[in-house]
């Protein structure tokens, strides 16, 4: 029998005689067995590794085992599973299997670094950018193609794939007969392309797309869905107008139903949209805009799956449709006709494969789940419940950040320039206590406020984003140029001021940002305006700076945001949108700020989830970008 000195083995760091030795994070008790942990990295990195070798895999959460050819997972199953980098990362369990799904909620790239020959085939969902809606008493946008399937393979070799994700078509200007709705821009996804939705149309036939746009005035068709066609259908038709007395348009198209017809009294609702659990939540998408009327009559809703309701009864402005479900745009209504429609709503790329198992067991529900450094995260893009499931979750880490402003509009003859949207406040802190009782949290993620459609109508603030005594307030509206209000609001981050004549009227003021003020501030003010027509406006203050000033023909550039790695990767939160000025450069802020307009170039809207502001817009025909929403992250360990 041999015997063996523990004491002369090298890098032996504990022996106990009856319980237990300890080799590094490996050990043997009288009781259990420990084979150490390690990365697919350093699992794949092991020189010489002899036959027989177990280790724990954390990126999979396997025990995997070297056979001599490869590495197998005990107890069988695929060698190995797909491994990919790219937008938001959730992993969750779903019908007794375990799934990671990458969701781009704006363009980006999929980075598939492993993808084994038995493992390699991919689930993919792709909704196109809704369409604009047709104003007057127009018909509603019709929702962006909807495309779902399974079994697409990927491969490491070349490995990258290109991700679009399509932007909500522009809803219609202001005046009878004036263009349709803009079509929604398209999604794709390697070989798969969604078509973006149809415009509502405005005296005239809806547009052809994904699904099309409702028609409006007698005769005047819904356009036709599922165009380019593909099996099966990415979208159906928009419903057709009618006449008198309240000329009711039809609907938009949804990926789960037509757009109903108007009638005489009545604008056709928006056709239903699809649901899909493939983020782990189950989400309704693509639905259709809602018709408006011309006067009086009940106005078309918009469909389940983010659908834009049409304008008030008796005159009022279309809603956009909702971000990220390819919703079409609302109609708007009249009289009289200086109303305009809804945008659609931008699209949504997804994709997911099952791995090995989950990194980690979470100790709460709600929004979507990932696992980095060690961390549980719960990422919440849309208002929703954190609810605590494990008693041994006493205290998270947390970022809320509120929707961007809107940004200010330039007045139509004068070229005066509008100020760009404050960004949301920006609030994050660790170790806030939390309990199983109640252990019921809800949240809220604030929208994004709409730019001002015109100098004489003031844009809308971002709403405020909520983690239970955390409220971020949103950001500030940029102010107008020669307009009412020339003074940026008070929010998060205020809005820049607008430009106006220096007589008879001064500039617009600055809006004050940390409004409620919060300790650390949780934002900036906007920037100042200079006087005089074709002068810039303001930018919007940022969570990390102050909005700049504008100078003569230049907006002042947005004022930054602020960096987290709450999510596991450092993303740029909360910068300001830019103002409008008469020469190109306003820069939005770092961390979503949408770039100021110029003239004949509209504001650009902040980007969806960082609280971004909206870019100010110049003379018409620009308009102004709407702030981005907001976003609510927890974090504990895992």
């Amino acid at each position: 029998m041999a015997i063996v000195n523990f004491n002369s083995i090298s890098g032996v760091s504990t022996i106990s005689a009856t319980t237990s030795i300890t080799v590094g994070d490996t050990f043997i008790k009288n009781n259990a067995v420990g084979i150490g942990t390690t990365t697919t990295t350093g699992r794949n990195a092991g020189v010489g590794t002899a036959t027989g070798t177990l280790v724990f895999n954390s990126d999979t959460s396997t025990v995997d085992v070297w056979t001599g050819s490869g590495w197998v997972v005990v107890g069988g199953g695929p060698s190995n599973f797909i491994q990919a980098t790219g937008g938001t990362i959730s992993d969750y369990a779903q019908g007794g299997k375990l799934y990671r799904a990458h969701i781009f909620t704006s363009s980006g790239t999929l980075s598939v670094t492993a993808a084994p020959a038995d493992n390699n085939s991919v689930e993919y969902l792709v909704v196109a950018g809704g369409g604009g809606g047709g104003a007057a008493y127009g018909g509603g946008g019709g929702a962006g193609g909807f495309r779902t399937g399974t079994g697409l393979l990927v491969s490491a070799s070349p490995g990258s794939y290109s991700i679009t994700v399509g932007a909500g078509g522009a809803g219609g200007a202001a005046g009878y007969g004036s263009p349709n709705g803009t079509n929604g821009a398209n999604s794709v996804f390697s070989t798969i392309t969604s078509t973006g939705g149809g415009g509502g149309g405005n005296s005239r036939a809806g547009n052809p797309g994904g699904s099309g746009g409702g028609g409006m005035d007698p005769g005047s068709s819904g356009g036709t869905g599922n165009t380019p066609p593909v099996s099966p259908p990415q979208g159906n038709s928009g419903g057709t107008g009618t006449g008198s007395p309240n000329w009711g348009s039809g609907g938009g198209g949804g990926a789960g139903g037509p757009g109903t017809n108007g009638t005489t009294t009545v604008g056709g609702p928006g056709g239903p949209g699809t649901s899909s659990s493939i983020t782990g939540i189950t989400t309704t998408y693509a639905g259709g805009g809602g018709g408006g009327t011309y006067q009086g009559g009940t106005v078309g809703t918009g469909g389940p799956g983010g659908g834009g309701n049409a304008g008030t009864s008796g005159g009022g402005n279309g809603q956009n449709g909702t971000e990220n479900t390819g919703g079409g745009g609302g109609g708007a209504s009249a009289l009289p006709y200086t109303y305009v429609a809804g945008s659609g709503g931008s699209g949504i790329v997804v994709v997911r494969y099952p791995i090995g198992g989950l990194a980690a067991t979470a100790k709460a529900t709600g929004g979507l789940i990932s696992f980095s450094g060690g961390k549980t995260i719960h990422q919440f893009l849309s208002s929703g419940t954190f609810t605590v499931t494990n008693p041994g979750l006493s205290s998270v880490d947390y970022l809320v950040v509120g929707g961007g402003g809107g940004g200010g509009r330039g007045n139509t003859a004068n070229a005066f320039s509008g100020g760009g949207g404050g960004a949301g406040g920006f609030r994050t802190g660790a170790g806030f206590p939390v309990s199983v009782t109640p252990g019921v949290y809800s949240i809220t993620v604030g929208s994004g406020g709409a730019g001002a459609v015109s100098a004489a109508t003031a844009g809308n603030s971002g709403n405020d984003s909520i983690f239970s005594t955390i409220t971020s307030t949103g950001g500030g509206f940029g102010g107008n140029g020669f307009g009412n209000p020339a003074n940026g609001g008070a929010g998060g981050s205020g809005g820049g001021a607008g430009s106006l004549s220096s007589s008879p009227y001064p500039s617009g003021t600055v809006g004050t940002g940390n409004s409620p003020p919060t300790t650390p501030p949780q934002g900036n003010p906007g920037g100042s305006a200079v006087a005089g027509a074709a002068n810039g406006g303001g930018g919007g203050g940022g969570a990390s700076q102050p909005g700049f000033n504008g100078t003569s023909n230049l907006g002042g550039n947005g004022g930054a945001g602020t960096a987290s790695s709450i999510s596991g990767t450092s993303v740029t939160y909360a910068g300001g949108g830019g103002g409008a000025g008469q020469n190109p450069g306003p820069a939005g802020g770092p961390g979503g700020g949408g770039a100021g307009g110029i003239t004949n170039t509209p504001g650009v809207g902040g980007t969806t989830n960082t609280g971004g502001g909206g870019g100010g817009g110049a003379a018409s025909p620009s308009t102004a970008g709407s702030g981005g929403s907001g976003i609510v992250i927890i974090a504990y360990p895992s």
